[in-house]
C-alpha cells in the first residue's frame, strides 16, 4: 500500500499515462480476486467495506427487481449491515421473512424452501456468523435456489473469505461480499461479486467507476493492498485452518472446564471464532479484566460492541436475556500460539474466581 501511495497518485479515471497506470493496477487487483475465487474479473466491485457491499447488494437487487415481487428472505442472525438494510426495505414496502436458526445457530434449508413464494426475489444468508462462528449450509441453499432462476442469492462472506473454502460458482451464488481488513488488508475496502447477467440499482450516482455501480474516485493503494492481502490469505488458508482449529479445540476444552461459562453455537463452525457467555455477569466487566492480562476480546461484532442490549444473535438461539447479555467473543488469528491459549485460559479461570461471589450484584 505504501509503495503504491508513493509511486501512483493519479486518478484512475484520467486518460493520461499516469491515470492509465492507476487504472491498470485496479484491473489487475480485480483479476486477482477473480483468479483466487475462480470467477470472471469484471464481476468484482470495490467498495468502502463489507457494510457498503452488503447494502449495495441487498438494496440494489430489491430496487432493481421490485417489478418481479417484493418478498425478501434473510435470517434472524445476520450482521447489522444486512439486518438493518432489510429493516429499511420493510419501511419502503417490502415484505421480509426472517428465518429462525434454532439453538445450534444454523438455517434449516427445508424451512427456507417453505418460505419461498412467487413474489420472492432475494435470499440473503451469511456464510459464517460474525458473533458465534456458525457455518451456514450455503451449498445446499444454492442448490435449492437453482430451481428458482428469478430468485437472487446473496451471501455475506466477510467472516469467511480467505479463511473458509467458498465454492462460489458451484453454490449458485449471485452476489457475495467480503472485507479487506478481515484478511490483514487495509480498513475501508470491501469486495462485491456480482454474477454475470445480474443487474443492481446503484446506491451512488455521479460517475462510471466500478462498472457504473459505484461512482467516485477509487482508492488505488488500498485496493491494490487488499487484493494482495486476499492472495496471501488464500495461499495460507489450509495450513492456517489446521493450526487454528487445534487452538480452538484446546480453548474449548478449557472453557468446558469452567461451569460458569457457557459456549454458544454448535458445529459446523469456523475455527477462528469462539463465543461464550458468563450468565449473570456484564460482559464489559470480563472484557476489562481480560485487558489487565494483556488480552483483547469483544462482546459482539465491533459494529455493535458499544450497544448494551442483549445479543440479537443469542436471543435467536433461544438464550435467556441474562445469557444473551453476557456474551464474549474470542477471535483467533495466525499470530496466536498454544502459549496464548494457555494464558487466556488461566486469565479466564482467575477472572471467574474473582467474580463468582459478585455475579448477581454486577448484572
Amino acid at each position: 500500500m505504501i509503495e503504491v501511495m508513493k509511486s501512483v497518485y493519479a486518478n484512475p479515471s484520467s486518460l493520461h499515462r499516469a491515470g492509465i497506470q492507476a487504472d491498470q493496477l485496479i484491473e489487475r487487483s480485480r483479476s486477482v480476486l477473480a483468479e483466487r475465487l475462480q470467477t470472471g474479473s469484471g464481476n468484482w466491485i470495490f467498495t468502502s467495506g463489507g457494510t457498503e457491499s452488503n447494502n449495495m447488494a441487498i438494496k440494489g437487487i430489491a430496487r432493481q427487481y421490485a417489478g418481479r415481487g417484493k418478498h425478501l428472505i434473510t435470517t434472524q442472525i445476520e450482521h447489522a449491515s444486512v439486518y438493518e438494510a432489510f429493516k429499511q426495505l420493510e419501511d419502503e414496502g417490502y415484505r421480509v421473512t426472517y428465518l429462525p436458526v434454532g439453538e445450534t445457530g444454523h438455517v434449516n434449508v427445508e424451512q427456507l424452501e417453505a418460505a419461498l413464494t412467487a413474489e420472492t426475489i432475494l435470499v440473503s444468508v451469511m456464510h459464517v456468523n460474525n458473533e458465534i462462528g456458525t457455518i451456514q449450509p450455503i451449498e445446499r441453499i444454492g442448490r435449492l435456489l437453482k430451481r428458482f432462476p428469478t430468485i437472487m442469492f446473496h451471501v455475506d462472506a466477510v467472516q469467511s473469505m480467505g479463511k473458509q473454502p467458498i465454492k462460489l460458482l458451484e453454490s449458485g451464488i449471485d452476489l457475495l461480499t467480503g472485507s479487506a481488513h478481515k484478511l490483514g488488508g487495509p480498513r475501508g475496502v470491501g469486495f462485491l461479486y456480482i454474477r454475470e447477467g445480474v443487474t443492481l440499482y446503484p446506491l451512488l450516482n455521479g460517475g462510471t467507476q466500478e462498472n457504473g455501480y459505484r461512482a467516485g474516485t477509487q482508492n488505488v493503494p488500498a485496493i491494490v493492498a487488499s487484493a494482495k492481502a486476499l492472495r496471501m490469505s488464500m495461499e495460507r488458508m489450509e495450513q492456517r485452518e489446521r493450526r487454528i482449529s487445534e487452538l480452538k479445540r484446546q480453548l474449548i476444552q478449557h472453557i468446558n472446564g469452567m461451569p460458569e461459562l457457557k459456549l454458544n453455537g454448535a458445529e459446523p463452525s469456523a475455527s477462528h471464532i469462539i463465543h461464550f457467555s458468563y450468565p449473570g455477569m456484564k460482559p464489559e466487566v470480563v472484557i476489562h479484566m481480560l485487558e489487565q492480562h494483556g488480552i483483547m476480546a469483544s462482546t459482539k461484532s465491533a459494529c455493535s460492541s458499544k450497544d448494551d442490549k442483549p445479543s440479537r444473535v443469542l436471543l435467536a438461539l433461544g438464550a435467556s436475556r441474562e445469557h444473551a447479555a453476557g456474551g464474549i467473543r474470542i477471535s483467533l488469528g495466525e499470530e496466536h500460539t498454544v502459549q496464548d491459549i494457555n494464558a487466556l485460559a488461566a486469565a479466564l479461570a482467575d477472572i471467574v474466581r474473582q467474580l463468582k461471589p459478585l455475579e448477581r450484584r454486577l448484572t
